[in-house]
């Protein structure tokens, strides 16, 4: 479920997309690929490497409570799964893509890396929703989420994504 998820909200899905990229199944910028997914579980926090369709560990340890904004921390505590989407502002301004000469402006990148994350994010809902799931797009404690995370200064942390089972009512 978990790999299908993954595929669906941002992997692979053509080997030669715009400018001899690999396509992905979301739409970005000038096809930067600058939204990088992590997913946060019970063991630990993982990057997704969509060309391999892979995860690779991060940080070891139970860190889902920072996928989720601070005082919302006991919402939706038992799901299995909380995506945080980070944003490569790297990937932005040294595209492979289509050189626009906004992609070098902060604001500019900002809109791009808010709108990147709505499409993929709206692809994890539509997943979720086709498969009985619940999904939960909200904030997350972006300073604990950078430090935990080792990110670079040119990475932000933007968003999580609570994924899981609907409550059993």
């Amino acid at each position: 479920m978990l790999s299908n998820l993954l595929w669906a909200a941002c992997g692979v899905n053509r080997k030669k997309g715009p400018f001899g990229i690999p396509g992905r199944t979301a739409a970005t910028a000038s096809n930067s690929q600058e939204i990088d997914l992590y997913v946060a579980m019970q063991e630990g926090i993982y990057l997704y490497d969509a060309f391999k369709h892979t995860l690779i560990p991060v940080v070891a340890g139970d860190l889902r409570t920072l996928a989720i904004g601070q005082g919302q921390e006991n919402f939706g505590d038992k799901a299995p799964v909380r995506l945080i989407y980070v944003a490569d502002v790297n990937k932005l301004s040294n595209t492979s893509g289509y050189q626009e000469p906004g992609l070098k402006d902060p604001e500019i990148q900002k809109s791009y890396y808010y709108v990147d994350t709505g499409l993929i994010a709206g692809n994890v809902y539509l997943f979720a929703a086709s498969h009985g799931l619940a999904s939960w797009f909200h904030n997350c404690n972006k300073p604990l989420l950078t430090a935990k995370l080792n990110l670079r200064s040119d990475q932000r942390v933007l968003f999580g994504q609570t994924f899981g089972y609907p409550a059993k009512k």
